[in-house]
């Protein structure tokens, strides 16, 4: 009998300690209900086009909550308007944090306007997760531990057009048209890295504040030139001004890329008109739903159900800001799952720098998710796509 109470003693000690381990564990914005997010994105102003990021978002999590949540915890999501303005960026930031108490900040959008908060985000230890921006900054695990983005990085796009153009044409002459802030120029930085010795290729450069009504006295002075490679590192409404300011112009360089960041056929290349978006190179590493090559894929197929039932209004033929919103939101399922019942703040930003791969409904074959704890770019790889006049054509092999 004492050799059996002993025994049960000690089973009793065991299943207790597990209990006391396993107890869920809670910060800001979390609790046995529900997980509340934040985020900030410009409903209004120049780069308003992104906003189908907030609204594809907040719809995807209506569909997560209508199947039980993530562990049984529904999501609240709470998104505000910044009006693409740095001032208005961090005034929203501290609303969040300061009024609203979300666990986190998520997929805010622009290098500027997060880089705006990047300080203040990790000074009150509150993860600034995924951001939609390629600026190198938020891959700085040692100085800003607390902020991560999700984009593939600026300086990489641009050394990868860079290749492209050493390629295709090493005696190329280049006009670069950039937005001044710093989503532009690490484009360039990137560009002229990419160029290497061979920089001096590069004959003009001009840049653009995002508020300028047009761009027509820079492409004025990049045309005057004699450029025949255009690099068009600009945001969707300039980038379309600008493309079709070349027809308007006769402007015809042999080499025309365009940035990520700006490859909607719906919100840009449409507005510039589709006969002048012919032979336009860019980069991506997500399938377009909009592409008939893809209209068969599983992964496609969800997402249109998805968007059949939770954001109906939204415009399929201006796919790839809604197809990237539907595609970050997966990697944060992911890592609240992996959260389990600790849903503090140090654990979230934890489980983010343990990405591993798993599968993504709209990323292209061979393209993977990872991170690390020395490693903050989740995205490390693209491939380049040439517009036919209808659809973005991918050549050659992940880069």
């Amino acid at each position: 009998m004492r050799t059996g109470l002993t025994v049960a003693m000690a089973l009793g000690t065991i299943v207790y300690g597990t209990a006391v381990v396993a107890a869920p564990q809670y910060g800001p914005g979390t609790s046995d209900t529900e997980i509340v997010i934040g985020n900030i994105v410009p409903y209004s102003g120049p780069v308003s086009l992104v906003s189908t990021i907030g609204k594809t978002q907040a719809a995807f999590f209506r569909m997560i909550n209508d199947r039980g949540g993530i562990n049984g915890r529904k999501i609240r999501y709470i998104s505000y308007d910044d009006n693409y303005s740095p001032p208005k960026t961090a005034e929203q930031a501290r609303r969040l944090v300061e009024g609203d108490e979300v666990s986190m900040i998520f997929a805010s959008a622009g290098t500027p306007t997060n880089a705006a908060i990047v300080a203040y985000m990790n000074r009150k230890q509150v993860p600034q997760l995924f951001l939609s921006s390629g600026d190198a900054r938020f891959n700085d695990p040692e100085h800003a531990p607390w902020t991560m983005a999700w984009f593939p990085q600026a300086e990489m796009e641009g050394r990868l057009y860079a290749r492209y153009i050493l390629t295709e044409n090493p005696s190329a002459k280049i006009a670069v048209l950039f937005q001044k802030d710093d989503f532009g120029k690490n484009m360039l930085k990137g560009l002229k890295e990419g160029l290497g010795n061979k920089s001096d290729m590069i004959v003009a450069e001009a840049g653009y504040d995002p508020s300028d009504p047009t761009i027509d006295s820079q492409i004025a002075t990049l045309r005057q030139s004699g450029a025949d490679a255009f690099m068009n590192f600009a945001t969707p409404r300039t980038a379309a001004q600008a493309i079709r300011r070349l027809a308007e112009t006769g402007w015809k360089p042999s080499i025309n890329i365009l940035a990520f960041a700006s490859i909607s056929v719906g919100g840009v290349l449409k507005p510039a008109g589709l006969e002048n978006s012919v032979g336009v190179v860019s980069s991506n590493f997500m399938k377009d739903p909009t592409d008939p090559a893809w209209e068969n894929d599983a992964g496609v197929k969800t997402w249109r159900k998805f968007m059949a039932d939770y954001y109906p209004e939204g415009d399929l033929s201006n796919a790839f800001f809604s197809a990237y919103a539907y595609s970050v939101a997966q990697s944060l399922v992911q890592v609240l799952r992996q959260c389990g019942d600790n849903l503090t703040r140090e654990n979230i930003m934890e489980q983010a720098r343990n990405l591993k791969k798993i599968d993504y409904d709209l990323l292209l074959p061979g393209i993977e998710v990872t991170t690390s704890r020395t490693d903050y770019s989740p995205i490390k790889q693209m491939k380049l796509m040439r517009f036919d006049g209808t659809r973005w054509v991918y050549f050659g092999s992940i880069m």
